[in-house]
């Protein structure tokens, strides 16, 4: 007879979902094999609600497949305090009621912290996944939050080696340890085929097709670059000579009929970057995220950033899905003339345009769900983000990332990844542009333990553990 253990998943943010949704497929899939293991194991999903919006929760359930949580914590959003508090109290509650044999708390959010913390106090055990990541920015709050939960947690789940020599260097226990990968690799290797079959570029109108001058109805010239937030002229300099290199990238676009078409998916464990290339030429474009309050809570560093922004936005459309606290402050800011509102993400290609000139603006949309946006990231020219998972993702993917951070707590997108640190310096943003327009891009090796299978080396040794 099985040993039935009863485990609790906790999701609050979304990034959280894309790192649950791996573990409770390999649940699932360890379930079915019973005979290899003595273990049988009942899983409830837990959502604090901490991130309550529907393309910013509910949408990612559905593309990711996740069941509907058992339990809903309802907490919403609030101050730092305000919100650990809140989960704390909570999810004690739940913890008193079901008196699990594990919690399993991912990534570094404030209910990941406030999870652990309650069960610690009951003790009961913790597992941490994507655990021994640090920037060494005590200013960050996801730093004081992956500092405290590994330092409580019973199993401490890497997702590269440097994480385990954080640990180590921290007094963590060589035995709590264990080196399993990325489980946001897991993720989008599983949706990769899927995320292929959205509409959403069509919908964006970035088929090159569509921008030539005989389908615009109007020709192309290079419009001046627009005052920035924080002018320099170095930069306007550099924008000025680009004109004609902008005007030939647009006349050697090749037609869709001329191009080879996708190659299959590579078979066994692996896979093709190639899997996701477009079916046809897609206009160059940047995919932009920007959220983290260092970046868009200070107007200054706000309009910095901005400012290579808007150079960028002279090159190609910068497509921007907006977190709502993000534009809560473009217009608490003030900084509204910088950005492009849309209401919708069905594009017409005109749109892009105005009196005959490329716009020079961020174009704002509402978040996508997580289908969606690993389409268009995976077909973007570069990615501009201050995202830690988005540096991960885009070196699986091998696409140019620049990051608007002085620090990263995954060092590793740095050493083997496409991921280039450049702050809020507009120098730098207009820089490594530059590099990767020019052809001299940073190229990926992915790690090797990034395979699509961190979520069963997790669950097997769980089971073997708990």
């Amino acid at each position: 007879m099985n040993d039935l253990k009863k485990w609790l998943l906790v999701v609050g943010a979304r990034p959280n979902f894309m790192k649950v949704a791996p573990l409770i497929r390999a649940i699932d899939k360890h379930n079915s094999a019973r005979h290899s293991s003595p273990v049988a194991v009942r899983y409830s999903l837990v959502h604090t609600g901490q991130h309550y919006d529907f393309n910013m929760s509910d949408a990612f359930f559905k593309d990711l497949d996740l069941p509907k949580p058992n339990l809903h914590l309802g907490v919403g959003s609030g101050n730092h305090g305000e919100q650990t508090g809140k989960v704390l109290i909570e999810f004690e509650k739940v913890l008193l009621a079901e008196k699990p044999d594990l919690v399993i708390v991912v990534g570094d959010v404030n209910s990941t912290l406030a999870c652990a913390l309650a069960a610690v106090k009951l003790h009961i055990p913790v597992a941490h996944v994507e655990s021994g990541l640090r920037s060494f920015d005590r200013r960050m709050p996801e730093e004081i939050n992956r500092l405290l939960t590994d330092a409580i947690s019973d199993y401490l789940f890497t997702p590269s080696p440097e994480g385990d020599e954080n640990l180590l260097k921290e007094g963590i226990p060589g035995e709590k340890i264990f080196l399993v990968g990325d489980i946001m690799v897991d993720s989008l290797l599983f949706h990769l085929e899927k995320a292929k079959k959205t509409d959403i570029l069509a919908r964006l109108s970035l088929n090159a097709d569509f921008h030539t001058p005989r389908a615009l109805g109007f020709s192309l010239p290079v419009a001046d670059p627009v005052e920035d937030p924080v002018e320099d002229p170095e930069l306007r300099r550099r924008e000025l000579r680009r004109r004609e290199l902008r005007r030939r990238e647009r006349s050697r676009r090749a037609p869709c009929s001329e191009l080879p078409a996708s190659p299959a998916p590579a078979s066994g464990s692996g896979f093709s970057r190639s899997v996701l290339r477009a079916p046809c030429s897609l206009l160059q474009y940047a995919l932009l995220t920007l959220h983290r309050p260092a970046n868009v809570d200070n107007r200054e560093s706000f309009g910095r950033i901005i400012q290579g922004l808007l150079h960028v936005a002279a090159r190609m459309p910068v497509i921007f899905p907006t977190h709502p606290r993000t534009l809560k402050q473009i217009k608490a800011l003030n900084l509204d003339p910088a950005f492009e509102f849309h209401d919708s993400w069905n594009m017409k290609p005109e749109q892009y345009y105005e009196d005959g000139v490329l716009k020079q603006k961020i174009h704002c949309f509402e978040p996508l769900g997580y289908l969606d946006f690993l389409n268009v990231m995976a077909h973007a020219t570069l990615v501009l983000t201050d995202s830690g998972g988005i540096q991960e993702e885009t070196t699986v993917l091998d696409v140019p990332c620049i990051t608007l951070r002085d620090t990263t707590e995954r060092p590793i997108t740095l050493t083997e990844g496409t991921n280039v640190l450049v702050h809020n310096d507009p120098r730098k943003i207009v820089a490594e542009v530059e590099k990767v327009l020019g052809g001299n891009r940073r190229r990926s090796r992915c790690p090797s333990i990034w395979d699509g299978h961190t979520a069963e080396r997790i669950v097997a040794i769980l089971a073997s553990n708990t």
